[in-house]
């Protein structure tokens, strides 16, 4: 018996988990999530702050943001080894206090460089989060439950990125920028001391200890055996595939969160303060896709037409203001309706890398499959700003297509070379 199917097998038999039980478990990976991405836009809403205290340039305040997306790829990638090593728990605890530590030591920095630093804190804080997160929902929930738990979980992210602008603004307006950031630090101290109150449903046996505790059973070959290795898992053509379609997507998201509001006001004439509005427009109805999006998921055997089909509707939108005549009024609602159809392939996008993964290696997968994430998020200003310098806006959006139009080609080619058979020596 292969090691994947004496996984399986170990597992299978277990008995129905409660609703509670799972309930609890996706609330609290949710939170985490929540505060990763709340902490992913720190800095951003307080540029105007920054650059008058800093002397900086925006060039210069958008170097903070790729050097915490760089950390952030490297810690990701290897952080899925320790989860797989240590379990996800510590490394979820030690995520949420390094997010803490740098928003306090954003708010007390004297110079530009003592904010590069504490970019770099904050990165290697952020890059765990995702091999945590799946790891957790992956081995604790129930599968009828998981589409569900994946729809959460994306909702849970689009509201940290929500309410970054909503609270650091006010409180910047209101009192100060450091005031700000110390707020958001307590924010992330505070579901850290929520998380280690609740820190027993967040326990889950080591890959190791399941493999051992099966082959003493005698349901499966003793980890010796089976002659994997721990980078074994690299040589499976479907985890490239899906790194490559979480590199494409966070293409398009940056997109749609940097330029593409502004490069609709230029195109059609959309008031500043409604192409401000777009954004959260986009954000709060890709919440409401996840929700639809999870009832979906709930056939894994149709996750790549779903991922099609949104991300087909999303770029059928973009395509649309691109080259049609839109109302400027009509902006903000082609923005929601493109975040609705997005969000609704958002649990399916998710299934695609959980087939695609070993059980004993889900943190090793998610860490490299997710750092696409970062690497897209931190190249992609790169080529859409340089479109924006040069005043290209229907470019902007035609580069959007494009991109959602290589992400559905590359759900699709998961499906081609998904791994079907165990690793062997």
């Amino acid at each position: 018996m292969s090691t994947l199917s004496a996984t399986t097998d170990s597992t299978g038999a277990l008995p129905p988990v409660p609703l509670r039980q799972d309930a609890g478990v996706i609330g609290l990976v949710g939170l985490a999530h929540m505060i990763s991405h709340f902490s992913q836009l720190l800095l951003a809403p307080l540029f105007p702050w920054l650059k008058d205290a800093f002397n900086a340039s925006y060039t210069e305040l958008g170097f903070l943001m790729t050097i915490f997306f760089v950390v952030s790829c490297g810690v990701q990638a290897a952080s899925g080894f320790l989860v797989d090593k240590y379990g996800p728990r510590p490394i979820l605890f030690a995520g949420l206090s390094l997010l803490g530590v740098a928003a306090f030591g954003f708010a007390m920095s004297p110079s530009y460089w003592t904010m590069a630093c504490f970019s770099v804190v904050a990165g290697i804080g952020n890059g765990v989060f995702h091999p945590v997160d799946y790891t957790l929902l992956n081995r604790k929930i129930s599968p009828a439950r998981l589409g569900h738990a994946y729809s959460f979980h994306g909702i849970t992210g689009s509201l940290g990125w929500a309410l970054a602008p909503a609270v650091m603004v006010p409180i910047a307006i209101a009192v100060s920028w450091q005031a700000a950031l110390m707020t958001a630090g307590t924010l992330a101290f505070v579901v850290l001391g929520v998380l280690w109150l609740n820190r027993s449903k967040l326990d889950l046996p080591l890959a190791a200890a399941r493999k051992a505790e099966v082959a003493a059973q005698g349901k499966g070959p003793a980890p010796a055996a089976t002659g994997e290795g721990n980078f074994d898992f690299l040589r499976i053509p479907a985890v490239w595939m899906c790194f490559s379609f979480f590199f494409f997507y966070a293409v398009v998201l940056s997109a749609i969160q940097a330029f593409a509001p502004t490069a609709a006001h230029f195109l059609h004439g959309v008031p500043l303060t409604l192409a401000a509005m777009c954004l959260t427009v986009y954000m709060v109805l890709s919440a409401g896709g996840m929700v639809v999006g999870g009832f979906l998921a709930s056939d894994p055997a149709r996750c790549e037409r779903v991922v099609g089909m949104g991300f087909g509707a999303a770029a059928l939108i973009a395509l649309w203001i691109a080259l049609g005549p839109v109302p400027a009024m009509a902006v903000p609602a082609l923005f929601g309706a493109m975040g609705f159809a997005s969000g609704l392939a958002g649990p399916s996008r998710d299934l695609l890398v959980k087939r695609s993964t070993p059980e004993n290696a889900t943190g090793r997968v998610y860490g490299i499959v997710y750092s696409g994430l970062d690497i897209g998020q931190a190249l992609a200003p790169l080529f859409f700003g340089a479109l924006m310098d040069h005043q290209q806006y229907r470019g902007v959006w035609l580069g959007l297509v494009f991109m959602q139009a290589v992400l559905i080609t590359s759900a699709f080619n998961v499906r081609k070379v998904r791994r079907t058979v165990a690793l062997t020596p």
